[in-house]
C-alpha cells in the first residue's frame, strides 16, 4: 500500500494526502464482506479473523481478546513516556444485531438468517482498520510521531457491553485518550456531528417480583392486595424517583411489562414487573439504583408486599471530553473544512463506549452516512439500514488526522 504524506519543516508528520483509490476500494469491499456475514456479540470469530489477517498482512501484531473475539493492535511501541501527550486509542465495535436484513436487490445484503449489521458496526470496524493501515504505513516511514492503539471490541449490543471485557484484557493499558465514531443516518455523508458533554444516555433494566400470601378478593384486608401493590409501584415509583432527582438529569422509570393473577376473584401470590431506567446525566445515573430501589421498597412495604428487585446495570452516558471533542473538530476541519462539522443532540440510546470514559478521556463523533439530498426518514436498528459508503473514507481521514494532531499536541 502506498500512502501520500509529507513532513513539515519541524520534522513532524503532516496530515496524509488523499487515500489511494486501491485502498478505498479495498475498504469498501471489506465492509461489504462484513455486512454479508454479521455475527452477534461474543460470536464474532469470522470478523475477528478477517481483521486480524489484514493487520498481520500490514506487518502488525494484533492480540485477540481472552474471549476469543475482538482484538487490540498497537502501531508503534506503547509505553510510559513522561512529557509526551497521552497515547491515543481508536475504537470500533464489531458485532451485529439479531434482526433480518430486509434490503432488496442489494448484492451485499446479509447472508445469515435473522442477522444484520443494522447499526453500522461494519462501517466503524472498517474505518478503524483503514486508519490503522494508513498509520502503519506512516510508522514504517518514520512519520508517526506517537504510537496509536487500535481496539476492535466485541459485544457492544450485549448488556453491559463488551467494553468491560476489553478493559479487563488491558485494552486501556498505557492509553490516555480514546476516540470513536457512530454512524448517524440523520447526518449527510462527508460530515460529522459533535457535542461537548453527554452525547448518549444511560439505560438500565429493571425486573421486580412482588410476593404475598394471596387470598379471596372478598377479604383483601386479611392478606396482601398484590395487584393493588403492583399498580401502586407502576404509578408511584416513577413519580417518586422524578421528585428525588434533579429534573434536568432526565431520570425516568418506564414500564414495559406487568403480569399477575389468573382469576377475577383470587388475589394472586405473585406479581412481576419489568421496565427501563433511563438517565441523561452521569452523576445521577450513578445514584439511580439507590433511588429506584428505595422507592420500590417504600411502596411494597406500605402494602405489605415482599419485593425482589433485580436492577441490571446497562451502560452510563457517553460524556465527551471537551478537549477530545475539539481534537475531532480540528481533524475534520483540517481535512474537510469547517462546514463538515455540525452540532448534534444527545441521543436517548446507550453506547458502551462510555465504560472507557470511566478510565480515560475521549470523545465520540456522529459519522454522517446519509446520501446527501436524501430526506427519507431512516434510523438505526432497522432491517433496511445501509450507508453512503463514502463515509468510510471520511472516517479514515478523520481518525488519521486526529491521531497525527494528537501526537504533536
Amino acid at each position: 500500500m502506498s500512502q501520500e504524506s509529507e513532513v513539515d519543516h519541524t520534522g513532524e508528520a503532516a496530515l496524509p494526502g488523499i487515500l489511494p483509490e486501491a485502498l478505498r476500494a479495498e475498504l469498501v469491499a471489506f465492509r461489504r464482506d462484513l455486512h454479508m456475514h454479521p455475527e452477534l456479540g461474543n460470536q464474532e470469530f469470522r470478523t475477528t479473523a478477517a481483521i486480524k489477517g489484514r493487520l498481520e498482512k500490514a506487518g502488525l501484531q494484533p492480540r485477540v481478546l481472552d474471549s476469543g473475539t475482538g482484538l487490540v493492535c498497537d502501531i508503534g511501541e506503547i509505553g510510559k513516556q513522561d512529557g509526551e501527550p497521552p497515547v491515543l486509542a481508536l475504537r470500533a465495535d464489531i458485532d451485529g444485531l439479531p434482526i433480518p436484513d430486509t434490503k432488496s436487490e442489494c448484492p451485499y445484503r446479509s447472508t445469515v438468517p435473522d442477522r444484520a449489521h443494522a447499526c453500522g458496526h461494519d462501517v466503524h470496524t472498517t474505518v478503524v482498520l483503514g486508519a490503522g493501515l494508513v498509520l502503519a504505513e506512516l510508522h514504517k516511514q518514520g512519520r508517526l510521531p506517537r504510537p496509536v492503539r487500535l481496539l476492535f471490541q466485541p459485544a457492544e449490543e450485549v448488556l453491559p457491553g463488551g467494553a468491560l471485557d476489553a478493559i479487563k484484557f488491558g485494552a486501556l493499558d498505557g492509553v490516555g485518550r480514546i476516540l470513536a465514531v457512530h454512524c448517524d443516518p440523520k447526518v449527510d455523508a462527508g460530515k460529522i456531528g459533535l457535542r461537548h458533554g453527554p452525547i448518549t444516555s444511560a439505560c438500565d433494566r429493571l425486573e421486580i417480583a412482588l410476593d404475598g400470601p394471596g387470598g379471596h378478593t372478598a377479604r383483601p384486608h386479611l392478606t396482601t392486595d398484590l395487584v393493588t401493590a403492583a399498580a401502586r409501584v407502576v404509578t408511584d415509583v416513577p413519580a417518586i424517583v422524578a421528585r428525588r432527582a434533579d429534573a434536568r438529569s432526565g431520570l425516568s422509570v418506564t414500564w414495559g411489562r406487568i403480569e399477575s393473577g389468573h382469576a377475577p376473584n383470587v388475589i394472586p401470590q405473585r406479581a412481576e414487573l419489568s421496565g427501563t431506567v433511563r438517565c441523561l446525566n452521569l452523576d445521577t445515573w450513578r445514584q439511580a439504583p439507590d433511588l429506584v430501589v428505595a422507592a420500590i421498597d417504600e411502596i411494597a412495604n406500605l402494602h405489605r408486599a415482599k419485593s425482589e428487585i433485580n436492577y441490571v446495570r446497562g451502560v452510563p452516558p457517553v460524556v465527551n471530553d471537551p478537549d477530545a471533542t475539539e481534537l475531532l473538530r480540528d481533524a475534520m476541519t483540517a481535512r474537510r473544512g469547517a462546514d463538515s462539522v455540525e452540532s448534534t443532540e444527545q441521543s436517548l440510546g446507550g453506547e458502551d463506549f462510555s465504560w472507557y470514559l470511566e478510565h480515560v478521556t475521549g470523545a465520540m463523533a456522529r459519522l454522517g452516512v446519509r446520501h446527501p439530498g436524501d430526506r427519507i426518514g431512516r434510523d438505526l436498528h432497522q432491517g433496511d439500514f445501509d450507508v453512503d459508503e463514502s463515509a468510510i473514507t471520511v472516517g479514515v481521514e478523520l481518525f488519521t488526522a486526529a491521531a497525527l494532531l494528537h501526537a504533536v499536541g
